[in-house]
């Protein structure tokens, strides 16, 4: 709506995880390096935790993007609400098998028949589970723990990594087995306000933005009401975007923000 009074080529600030629009704040710069260690290294399980809307699924995208070519086979679960065995079907069917079993046992062959060839192949297997702090079923964490015994004699068939909110630190911790196969522990914190800027400036300049839209006191407002988590200052800044084009303002100043946020919270 706003794309052409802004002269934008597309809208900077929506809430999908597009990886281009990552902002590569020092903390998300060190989890993504993190996280590409533990996957090329080929160790057995990373954990990555967060608050709601800092950032994590978007930062397992863009490691998925690094991860894209013939060596990497990865199996990304999105909706980890699924039974023990329905897991198992989808992190087969991810991998690329064509007829899945229905018996539990016969997808865990099936499953371990994938991981070895991909291993003989050179090919590094990884199965990420986003959201993972939404199982509630501690057979389902078991399940997955068991995925790391696929070994051979000097490393593991698969690389597990956990994403999902702070709770999920406690759910894993629970489970010595998994916790302490864990080689990666990160968590994502909210932005600090000079990172807020950066980023709000950040999305800006991938949306097509030529000059600077939000003036310093409007961006010192987006970090104040939005506490520095990226998916609030999305939407403050979107609205934002819309208000002051509804008083043809040439920017969005500190006023404008301020009402943006009070027409979000009604």
């Amino acid at each position: 709506m706003y794309l052409q009074f802004w002269n934008l080529k597309e809208r900077p600030f929506e809430n999908t995880p597009d990886p281009k629009f990552l902002y590569h704040s020092a903390q998300h710069e060190e989890g993504l390096s993190r996280l590409l260690y533990v996957v090329r290294e080929g160790k057995g399980a990373g954990l990555l935790t967060g608050t709601y809307g800092c950032g994590k699924t978007l930062l397992s995208r863009a490691l998925s993007r690094e991860l894209e070519g013939d060596i990497f086979k990865v199996a990304y679960i999105t909706n980890p609400r699924l039974t023990d065995t329905e897991m198992l079907k989808t992190i087969l069917h991810l991998l690329g098998g064509s007829q899945i079993p229905q018996g539990k046992g016969e997808i865990l062959i099936a499953l371990e028949k994938i991981l070895s060839s991909n291993a003989r192949d050179g090919k590094k297997t990884v199965v990420v589970v986003d959201e993972a702090h939404a199982i509630e079923d501690p057979l389902l964490f078991e399940e997955i723990r068991l995925l790391l015994n696929y070994q051979t004699d000097d490393s593991f068939l698969l690389t597990l990594l956990l994403l999902g909110q702070d709770e999920l630190k406690d759910k894993v911790a629970q489970i010595k087995q998994l916790d302490q196969r864990l080689a990666l522990r990160f968590h994502l914190a909210a932005l600090r306000q000079e990172e807020a800027a950066g980023y709000v400036n950040h999305r800006l300049v991938i949306a097509g933005a030529k000059n600077e839209i939000f003036d310093e006191g409007a961006l010192a407002m987006v970090f104040h009401r939005s506490g520095g988590i990226p998916r609030r200052i999305n939407q403050i800044c979107d609205m934002s975007l819309l208000t002051a084009m509804s008083h043809k303002s040439s920017k969005v100043t500190e006023p404008m923000v301020h009402e943006a946020v009070e027409s979000l919270d009604k």
